[in-house]
C-alpha cells in the first residue's frame, strides 16, 4: 500500500506514559522513511506534548472517561475519527476498547492491524516452572510488525530519536557545562517490586553530589514524592528537584537536555531514551527480556537484581506481582555499582 500519494495512518496508543514514549522512535522512523505518510496519534490528552512540533504528526485526544466512555462513546469517537479521512489504522494498544473501534472501522473496510503483544510468550516468561529464560521480541519490533502488515517496513536501525528541545526558561540556571554535566534521577516506580529502595537511591545521590561533577535533577509525580525530593534538594548542594515545578512539556524539554537519566523500569526511562539520552535502568522483579528496555540503550546499561538469590525473576511483566520473600530484590543492586555505571557511561560520552 506504500505509494507516493499521502496516506493517513491512525496510530492507537492510549495507555501509560512509558508505552506511549516507546512509540516515538518507530513513528518518527516511519515519517522519515515514508514522507508521504501523515500520522494521527490517538492517545490521552496528557500525552500530547510528546508529539508536539513534529511534522506530519498530530494528536487526537481520546476522552475515555468522558464523552468517549463506553460503547456509545467509542461510536462517537469513531465518527469523529472517520471525519479525518483515515486510510488505515495501526493499533499499538490492542485492548477491548481498541477492538471495539476495529469493528466500527470495518464498516468502511479500512485496514486495521493490531499488535501481537505476545501474551502467551510473556506468560511463559514469568512462569516459575519455565525451562529457560530467553529474551522475547522488543516492543519496538512488535510495533514495527504492525506497520509492516500495513505495507510500511521499518527496521530498528531506521527508527529515529527526537531532537533536543530548547532548555526550559524556569530551569535555565541548570544548563550544564563541561564542569558540571546534567544527570537526571527518577527515584520512583509504580510498584514496589521494581522500585529501588529510597535509602539506597539517596546513597547514589549523595555519592554523585559529592563528586561536584554533576548537577542532579530529580523527577517524580505525586505530592508525597515531591515532598521527599524537596528534602533531598535542600540537603545536597548539587541536587535540584524538578518534580511539581514544570509542565509536562517543559519537563520533556529538560529531559532532552540531560547527559544521562537514571530510572527504574519506568516511564521516565523511556522519555529520556526517546531523545537519545543515555539511560541507566534498575530492574527488580521485572526483566529486560520481556521486551521493554528503553530504545537504543546498551544491554549493559540495565542493572539487574540477583537472580541467583531470587531465581523466580521475572515474577511479572509489569512489576505488580511480588512473591513472598522477594520484597528486597532491588537491594541486591549496590549503590556503588549504580554510581560507577553512571560515571563510566558519562566518561565514554564526553
Amino acid at each position: 500500500m506504500a505509494n507516493n500519494s499521502q496516506v493517513h495512518i491512525l496510530v492507537i496508543r492510549l495507555s501509560a506514559m512509558g508505552d506511549v514514549a516507546m512509540t516515538v522512535p518507530v513513528i518518527l522512523g516511519i515519517c522519515k522513511k515514508y514522507p508521504s505518510v501523515k500520522i494521527t496519534v490517538l492517545t490521552k490528552p496528557f500525552m500530547a506534548p510528546i508529539f508536539s512540533d513534529i511534522p506530519n504528526i498530530s494528536v487526537f485526544n481520546a476522552d475515555v472517561k468522558g464523552k468517549h466512555k463506553g460503547i456509545l462513546g467509542l461510536w462517537k469517537l469513531y465518527k469523529e475519527l472517520a471525519n479525518l479521512q483515515i486510510h488505515m489504522v495501526a493499533d499499538l494498544h490492542h485492548v477491548l476498547r481498541s477492538s471495539i473501534l476495529k469493528q466500527f472501522f470495518k464498516l468502511k473496510t479500512i485496514p486495521f492491524i493490531q499488535i501481537d503483544k505476545g501474551r502467551d510468550e510473556k506468560k511463559n516468561l514469568i512462569n516459575p516452572k519455565r525451562a529457560k529464560l530467553e529474551p522475547l521480541k522488543s516492543t519496538f519490533k512488535r510495533y514495527s510488525e504492525v506497520f509492516e502488515k500495513l505495507g510500511y517496513i521499518i527496521s530498528v536501525d531506521e527508527m529515529v530519536v527526537m531532537p533536543k528541545k530548547p532548555f526550559p526558561k524556569d530551569f535555565v540556571h541548570l544548563k550544564h557545562n563541561k564542569e558540571q554535566l546534567l544527570v537526571g534521577i527518577a527515584p520512583f516506580a509504580a510498584f514496589k517490586g521494581k522500585m529501588y529502595p529510597l535509602n539506597l537511591m539517596k546513597e547514589v545521590v549523595n555519592e554523585l553530589n559529592n563528586t561536584n561533577k554533576y548537577k542532579i535533577v530529580l523527577f517524580g509525580g505525586g505530592q508525597k514524592e515531591v515532598q521527599i525530593l524537596n528534602t533531598w534538594d535542600n540537603q545536597f548542594n548539587n541536587v535540584f528537584n524538578a518534580a511539581g515545578k514544570l509542565s509536562f512539556s517543559s519537563e520533556l524539554s529538560l529531559i532532552s537536555n540531560l547527559e544521562l537519566m537514571l530510572a527504574m523500569d519506568s516511564g521516565n526511562a523511556h522519555l529520556a531514551a526517546m531523545f537519545g539520552v543515555s539511560t541507566v535502568t534498575l530492574w527488580g522483579v521485572t526483566h529486560p527480556y520481556a521486551g521493554f528496555s528503553p530504545f537504543g540503550q546498551s544491554k549493559d546499561n540495565a542493572l539487574l537484581a540477583d537472580r541467583v538469590e531470587y531465581p523466580l525473576i521475572p515474577t511479572s511483566i509489569y512489576g505488580n506481582k511480588l512473591p513472598a520473600g522477594y520484597e528486597n530484590v532491588m537491594s541486591t543492586i549496590q549503590p556503588t555499582q549504580v554510581v560507577q555505571k553512571i560515571i563510566d557511561i558519562i566518561n565514554n560520552n564526553v
